[in-house]
């Protein structure tokens, strides 16, 4: 571990008010820098990720073996580990970041006033934004990209297992926005694994705007519980597809086949079949027997396992709330669209629900009426992603309701004032 590792606890409290000031300077300068400079660093950035990979490589090994000493499984080993494909994957993305559009200082919505004033909102940057995440070392890449094109000072503080993997990452932005001309207090990855410092960091609104937990549902518990700076969160990821009495059979089965089942451990996986009661008896056995043939467990309500016999076992209470983000599913049919609804009402978290049915009618009750933060219609919620929905990259995917919901990408990372223009108007 290096020396940056071993601040004692007595000097955390200083240390993390030293670099909350020095984001806070960065802001300012983020803030006013123009477009160019921003794409100049971001390619910078990418361009030294890509001439240290043997360096990033060496310190993502000191983690792989400090992980597997301390017993950590398989796959959070694959998700610690940097290797040549994903640090191709991480400059990629650096470098499509900076293509994108930039957002800081659009005007939008201008309209004249009666008096004579034009009025309009600007976008603009929300300052200092504080990310605290787990495992995945790429998150440091993606993080400092999207927070420096949206004109943001950011403080990541990623999980432990990953240190000396992040504080590689973080030299080689500061070195290249050093060398675009930028303040490397623009990006600051906390060098201590001390929990104090995270304690300290969601506690300081003088310094930090905004923080984004991304890990699991603890994390996101305990920082939400903690802060007294605005959180942006998701804490679960319980979607569902509703498959209506008046589907297109082949559209229900291809969706309700890939929304579980094209990646079992990301939030927009779906974790609850509901199927309306017409059409569970031709509907239910085939698409069981394709999820099975897949490896997926399945649990059910009664009409279900009446249905489908030993091929599923009973649904617990607890498996309607549950986010398995594992190759197993629960099934209910419902009587109809408003049995489907109730149940998302009660048991869904807020991000991602689909309905797939040939009647316009209720596709737009579904939409109006379920609340959550992307629903769809005749569409996998796999689709639930920045990436897919035309923004560039996300920072996560926010289930609340202020001030970003669902995908966060450059938009959500970023606030809006009004604007007034005049010509020496004065008010009567």
């Amino acid at each position: 571990m290096t020396q940056a590792a071993q601040i004692q606890i007595d000097d955390i409290a200083s240390y993390m008010q030293d670099t909350g000031a020095r984001a806070r300077t960065a802001s300012r300068v983020l803030a006013a820098a123009e477009t160019a400079a921003k794409n100049a660093a971001l390619l910078a950035i990418a361009d030294t990720l890509d001439r240290q990979r043997a360096t990033l490589i060496a310190e993502n090994r000191k983690d792989l073996d400090a992980g597997a000493a301390k017993g950590l499984d398989a796959a959070l080993l694959d998700r610690l580990e940097l290797n040549e494909a994903r640090i191709d994957s991480m400059i990629e993305g650096v470098r499509q970041i900076a293509a994108l559009p930039d957002p800081i200082g659009e005007m939008f919505d201008m309209k004249y006033r009666p008096s004579g004033i034009q009025v309009g909102r600007m976008r603009v940057p929300l300052g200092v934004v504080g990310i605290i995440y787990e495992s995945r070392p790429n998150v440091t890449a993606d993080a400092a990209a999207l927070c420096l094109k949206s004109g943001n000072a950011t403080v990541l503080r990623g999980g432990s297992e990953a240190f000396h993997s992040n504080q590689a990452i973080a030299a080689a932005i500061h070195a290249a926005l050093e060398s675009a001309g930028l303040p490397a207090d623009a990006v600051q990855v906390i060098a201590t694994t001390d929990r104090t410092a995270v304690d300290l960091m969601v506690t300081m609104p003088e310094s930090i705007d905004v923080i984004i937990p991304r890990g699991g549902k603890g994390l996101i518990e305990r920082i939400s519980a903690a802060a007294r700076v605005p959180v942006i969160k998701h804490l679960d990821g319980i979607c569902h597809v509703y498959v209506d009495d008046e589907a297109d059979p082949k559209k229900a089965f291809d969706v309700a086949l890939n929304a579980k089942t094209q990646r079992y451990g990301t939030c927009n996986t779906m974790e609850t079949l509901l199927v309306n009661d017409t059409i569970a008896a031709d509907f239910l056995p085939e698409i069981a027997a394709a999820y099975l043939e897949k490896g997926v467990e399945l649990r059910g309500c009664d009409k279900t396992c009446a249905l489908l016999g030993d091929r599923c076992s009973p649904a617990k209470p607890q498996d309607w709330d549950e986010e398995y983000l594992a190759p197993i599913l629960s099934i209910r049919v419902v009587d109809d669209l408003d049995g489907a609804i109730d149940h998302i009402t009660r048991h869904g978290s807020m991000h991602t629900e689909s309905i797939i049915t040939e009647n316009i009618t209720k596709a737009r009750r579904f939409l109006r009426e379920v609340d959550a933060s992307s629903v769809m219609v005749n569409a996998s919620t796999r689709f639930a992603d920045g990436f897919e929905y035309g923004l560039g990259a996300e920072i996560g995917i926010s289930t609340d309701k202020f001030h970003a919901r669902g995908p966060v990408g450059l938009e959500g990372l970023t606030s809006v004032k009004y604007v007034v223009l005049g010509d020496g108007h004065i008010r009567q």
